[in-house]
């Protein structure tokens, strides 16, 4: 499939702008950060959450626990990602029962990766509660999933992709809206 990149949608700044009112958002919700845990999905989410996680610190002055989540193996789809798909592992190295659960993840579309994200966590304990931050939600949900934190809602139609950059990945912040043809 060829993307057509047609414009972007957020810069640097924007997705800075972005994150620091969903590190705010985060805090505010949640009374404060004690119990929180924040988890990046793999690949992206993983950034994404260290920069949150970084200007949380920076806002509250208290350190934060993070993991990184590998849903690969719970996707509804692994057998059409090919004979061997990537897996990174997760790697959350401490009890998250009783705890707030922070997922992560660059865009919001029909709701499948998070589903998938959720069973994740949930085979690794019992949380008290958990919520979703997201970069970008582009609408088109297939399941009842909604996130908790946006930072940009983008309609999109069915045939228009996102496609997020980031520094830690591709070298550059930005959101670009492309079209599949």
């Amino acid at each position: 499939m060829e993307i057509i990149e047609k414009r972007i949608i957020m810069d640097k700044a924007a997705v800075n702008r972005s994150l620091t009112r969903i590190a705010h958002e985060i805090i505010e919700k949640n009374k404060g950060v004690e119990d929180i845990i924040i988890v990046g999905i793999y690949r992206r989410g993983v950034s994404l959450a260290e920069r949150i996680v970084k200007r949380i610190k920076e806002i509250e002055g208290k350190d934060i626990k993070m993991g990184k989540l590998d849903i690969t193996l719970y996707r509804d789809d692994l057998t059409t990602l090919g004979d061997q798909p990537i897996v990174r592992g997760t790697e959350i190295p401490f009890d998250i029962v009783g705890k707030k659960i922070i997922l992560v993840d660059d865009v919001l579309y029909t709701g499948r990766t998070v589903r998938a994200a959720l069973d994740a966590v949930m085979d690794l304990g019992r949380p008290e509660l958990i919520q979703l931050a997201i970069l970008v939600d582009r609408g088109h949900r297939e399941l009842p999933i909604r996130a908790d934190f946006v930072g940009k809602n983008i309609p999109t139609s069915k045939n228009e992709v996102i496609n997020v950059k980031l520094e830690e990945v591709e070298g550059v912040d930005e959101v670009i809206l492309g079209e599949a043809k």
